[in-house]
């Protein structure tokens, strides 16, 4: 990112690679670039890697297992990204890069530069990464049935084996990619500062906790990000918000497991029947697949009649949990759909999967108590008696999960009011150290000029 003139120059290096751009990702940028024409793009192009088809350049065309090529595809940018460095000339202050990309640390170093780390999710999910990262050893000797307990933390929370982060299950021990890995992973600690897709009425806890464990203030929450920028146009005929703007206030059930993730036939048909037997409205985005997966069962729209609406495909997810119609949200816990649903002032009923979705679901459950676990994993199948009986409970009784999701959201949009939220001081404070980091290049350059 560059801003002319006397502003700040600094160099953002998202995952994967989104700013600090390459060809096929370039795209990607242009509402931005066109908002903002004086942010500018380094496009270079992306490095080969044996396990990356060619032209892919984007982690979602991989899946969770791509995540480790495509870090160490990236790490190959470290000397083009030098050579442009010292061929600049107004050359950045700073680097902010995603906490994927921990090697910026070393590249930050080597341009005797600061690196911000970037965390696209909140504080609590760092934290137990960083406890598995310097406890990988230990960790890694835990089956996965095995109940974990990350005693250093607050709370001292609990995971099974198989419940933590993907990332870190991606590693082995004497790997070399793995110890890549690794060594990025616990390179962000290091980092000069650290910017979350958070605030801090949803981790205030730890937030504090992790200035302490810093030692220093440099901790941003800046989030929830959904809520920067002008909303997303929605026809105004869309079908959807038709359905819902003809249902009662707090009656209808969003579902919906984000872009990605798709249901095998055996999770469609029970999720299928857990609604149908709940008796509440809902509506349900569904990901459409092959083989059975995302399929929904024959003649079960006909059934449902008008209570549910199945959409195939996309939906405006920021309008459907901000709708007065929708009282709930059956999510797979994704850190996004999670400040939406916060946002929204939404209870979530969770079922996550896989990546960081266990320990977003332990953070809205069990210390926020905005959220209930209707199915764990993957792979499995919700019983669709039980579902159906949690979603009637949920959405029809006055459960104290519903109460303070709609507590939760009045402290979100707070954060981001201009003039007293946590979320805009924090980015002020943000830009304020930037701004004196080019104010100590611009000295240490009229010294060296002496």
């Amino acid at each position: 990112m560059s801003r002319s003139g006397d502003s700040v120059h600094v160099l953002v290096f998202p995952y994967p690679a989104q700013v600090l751009t390459t060809p096929n990702n370039k795209p990607t940028l242009s509402p931005l670039l066109n908002a903002n024409p004086t942010i500018q793009t380094l496009v270079l192009p992306f490095p080969s890697h044996p396990s990356i088809p060619p032209g892919v350049e984007n982690v979602r065309e991989l899946g969770d297992r791509g995540n480790l090529p495509v870090m160490l595809a990236l790490a190959n940018l470290f000397d083009p990204i030098v050579h442009w460095f010292q061929s600049h000339h107004n050359p950045p202050v700073a680097i902010i890069s995603d906490f994927f990309l921990g090697w910026t640390l070393s590249l930050a170093n080597q341009l005797q530069i600061p690196r911000i780390k970037f965390c696209s999710s909140g504080t609590f999910l760092c934290f137990v990464l960083d406890y598995c990262w310097n406890h990988a050893h230990i960790i890694k000797s835990f089956d996965d049935d095995a109940v974990i307990e990350l005693p250093d933390l607050p709370r001292s929370p609990v995971f099974k084996g198989e419940h933590l982060p993907s990332v870190f299950k991606l590693y082995k021990e004497s790997d070399p990619d793995s110890q890549f890995l690794k060594d990025g992973m616990i390179n962000n600690s290091l980092s000069w500062g650290c910017v979350f897709n958070s605030f801090e009425a949803v981790e205030a806890e730890y937030f504090d906790y992790f200035k302490t464990t810093m030692g220093h203030n440099r901790v941003y929450g800046v989030g929830p990000l959904s809520l920067v920028g002008p909303p997303v146009s929605i026809s105004s005929n869309n079908y959807t918000l038709e359905w819902l703007d003809k249902c009662p206030d707090g009656s209808v059930l969003y579902v919906c497991f984000g872009s990605q993730k798709l249901l095998n036939s055996e999770q469609m048909e029970s999720l299928a029947l857990g609604l149908e037997k709940s008796k509440v409205r809902f509506l349900w985005v569904v990901k459409t697949g092959t083989n059975g997966y995302g399929s929904v069962p024959e003649g079960y729209e006909e059934r449902v009649g008008e209570r549910g609406l199945v959409v195939k495909g996309w939906a405006p997810q920021v309008s459907m949990l901000n709708h007065k119609a929708v009282g709930g949200f059956v999510s797979h816990c994704g850190w996004n759909s999670v400040l939406e649903a916060i946002v929204g002032g939404v209870m979530v009923m969770g079922w996550p999967m896989e990546a960081d979705k266990f320990v977003n679901a332990s953070l809205l459950v069990d210390d926020l108590g905005v959220a209930v676990r209707v199915c764990e994993g993957a792979d499995s199948v919700p019983d669709s008696d039980e579902l159906g009986k949690v979603i009637a409970e949920s959405l029809n009784g006055c459960v104290e999960s519903k109460v303070k999701a709609k507590e939760l959201r009045k402290k979100a949009l707070t954060g981001v009011r201009i003039g007293g939220g946590s979320s805009i001081a924090d980015l002020d404070r943000l830009v304020q150290d930037l701004n004196n980091l080019r104010l100590q290049t611009l000295l240490l350059g009229a010294t060296e000029k002496e």
